[in-house]
């Protein structure tokens, strides 16, 4: 099974890019708003260490943004009870889905939580600033504050860039990415 991680900066379409490659994706943003929707473990252990934010079920994202915004450290608190959930996750899916080709893992802190492994094909999503912006603002819940705290506990772009076997330049137009795709899955499966 050949394990595609996607990498790039928020924003910059990596969850539009995964979902290109045809194949099972591993989306951690979408299994993150599933346990806040359903998992009354996950809302126990954040009422436990973050009593001021969390008192009711199902966990609202408006709950986590302000205790984000509050205070940086819960920012690692949260990441820490949601990660260990989310490998879990990762774990049920990589075992459902042993006998495909290719899985796509798209997990915004794949380098940063040391999920990715050796062998995978690391793919870095490249987008003009402008664009990313642009879109970011039209997200319903977009808030600035919120998004440089989420920078700060990612690594560099620089640094996921250099570490990526293969970048996809995406100018938000289905025929450019859809192409890089082609040349990366025709390298990959020779």
């Amino acid at each position: 099974m050949i394990r595609i991680g996607i990498l790039g900066d928020i924003g910059s379409g990596k969850s539009y890019v995964a979902k290109k490659f045809g194949y099972p994706v591993f989306n951690a943003d979408l299994e993150v708003h599933k346990l806040y929707e359903n998992n009354k473990i996950i809302f126990k252990k954040l009422k436990k260490n973050l009593p001021n934010y969390f008192q009711s079920f199902p966990i609202k994202k408006k709950q986590v943004s302000q205790a984000i915004l509050d205070n940086e450290d819960n920012l690692t608190k949260i990441v820490k009870i949601v990660h260990k959930e989310i490998r879990k996750k990762l774990n049920i899916f990589l075992i459902k889905n042993k006998n495909k080709k290719i899985v796509v893992l798209d997990i915004p802190l794949l380098l940063e939580n040391n999920i990715n492994k050796k062998k995978d094909i690391l793919i870095f999503i490249e987008a003009k600033k402008f664009n990313i912006l642009k879109r970011l603002k039209n997200r319903k819940n977009f808030n600035k504050k919120l998004l440089d705290k989420f920078k700060k506990i990612q690594l560099s772009l620089d640094y996921k860039r250099k570490k990526s076997d293969f970048i996809i330049k995406n100018n938000f137009t289905k025929k450019s990415v859809k192409e890089d795709i082609n040349k990366i899955l025709n390298k990959l499966c020779k």
